[in-house]
């Protein structure tokens, strides 16, 4: 077996969401082996959450983790961002300068400027950017993709997709609620945290990107400083109408995220609650319920019937990414990277453009 990329990790120190799971994703198909990692902003929590993890390199800086270990010849090759979104660019731009390959959770940025600080540094220097929209590398939803590709659903006329969590519905305070509650630390809510995902899944599968949109932005909790629901209108350049609604207000919905396709010969709905099945209709037949069994992607590691889900999808990424770290592209195109990134900051912008002004049409 081809022996593990070194892997660093900034953020996703002791009480942390997502750096656990990329953590478990990264290691999950034995291609990363994290080594190395500036887990905190604090130092004290940094090097008790390294030595937690058993890490024998700690850093109290990711500036100086980004040197030192590109200095090294034993040193990290890629590096998992895992904070909240204002500290993104920021550290993107250090590995990237040093060489150093990175995969960073998404959105790309918590503002344009942040955004296009990543895109030239990335620009500039050879080392790669991937961004984990872990969603899109489902198995069922990477056969959607292929579906609609070979024209099963022939044009495609609606595009709706939903993300809906109830969990920010009152006034929460927590590590992970009270960042993602903070314009400084996440630049938008509920757009930036579950909607760039809708909008990207939606891209991924249609392989299409809509011309403009119209929206409806608010805040539903008393003295929130950040958007918790947002109803989205969209035109495509084809004639194709779409929606997005996304809301962490939504009472009752834990992981609500899904996606709906209609086209001129057939239709798909795809739900992440439920992500081991699709229901594909062909024009005037009856639905057929599509399972991993019909995933020509290969992207599971269990006989069909053995469920697989969220973390399989995280870890399908980093397998496609540790291969194009090895110079097999033979699936760099189902992997989001800036462009995807560089999209989802252009959606939350425009979104709330539009409904600064009434729900104004807004070209993208």
């Amino acid at each position: 077996m081809t022996d593990p990329i070194p892997l660093g990790m900034v953020g996703g120190g002791e009480g942390a969401f997502i750096g656990a799971l990329h953590r478990i994703a990264a290691r999950m198909d034995g291609h990363f082996l994290l080594t190395a990692g500036a887990l905190s902003s604090d130092a004290a929590r940094a090097e008790a959450s390294a030595r937690a993890l058993g890490l024998d390199r700690s850093y109290a800086d990711f500036r100086e983790m980004a040197q030192a270990e590109s200095a090294r010849p034993d040193g990290i090759k890629a590096v998992s961002i895992v904070t909240p979104n204002h500290v993104h660019a920021a550290a993107a731009v250090a590995f990237l300068g040093a060489g150093i390959h990175v995969i960073c959770d998404k959105p790309l940025a918590a503002s344009a400027h942040q955004a296009q600080q990543i895109a030239d540094a990335a620009r500039r220097n050879t080392a790669r950017f991937f961004l984990t929209h872990n969603y899109c590398a489902n198995p069922l939803v990477r056969e959607a993709r292929a579906l609609v590709a070979e024209g099963a659903l022939g044009e495609i006329r609606l595009v709706q997709a939903e993300y809906l969590q109830g969990w920010l519905s009152d006034p929460v305070q927590s590590k992970q609620a009270d960042w993602r509650t903070d314009p400084a630390q996440a630049g938008a809510g509920a757009l930036g945290d579950i909607g760039t995902h809708a909008w990207q899944l939606a891209q991924f599968v249609t392989g299409m990107t809509p011309d403009s949109l119209s929206a409806e932005v608010s805040r539903m909790v008393p003295g929130r400083m950040i958007d918790d629901d947002a109803r989205v209108a969209l035109r495509y350049g084809n004639g194709a109408r779409g929606g997005i609604w996304v809301s962490q207000v939504a009472v009752g919905q834990e992981n609500g995220l899904s996606l709906r396709v209609f086209g001129t010969k057939g239709a798909l709905d795809w739900r992440q609650e439920q992500s081991e099945r699709m229901i594909f209709t062909p024009k005037d037949q009856p639905p057929r319920i599509l399972t991993r069994a019909q995933d020509r992607s290969g992207s599971f590691r269990t006989p069909p019937g053995h469920p697989e889900g969220y973390l399989e999808a995280f870890a399908n990424l980093y397998s496609d990414i540790a291969a194009v770290i090895r110079g097999d592209m033979t699936h760099a195109d189902r992997i989001p990277g800036l462009q995807d990134g560089l999209s989802g900051m252009g959606f939350i912008a425009a979104a709330l453009r539009s409904s600064d002004e009434d729900g104004a049409w807004v070209t993208l």
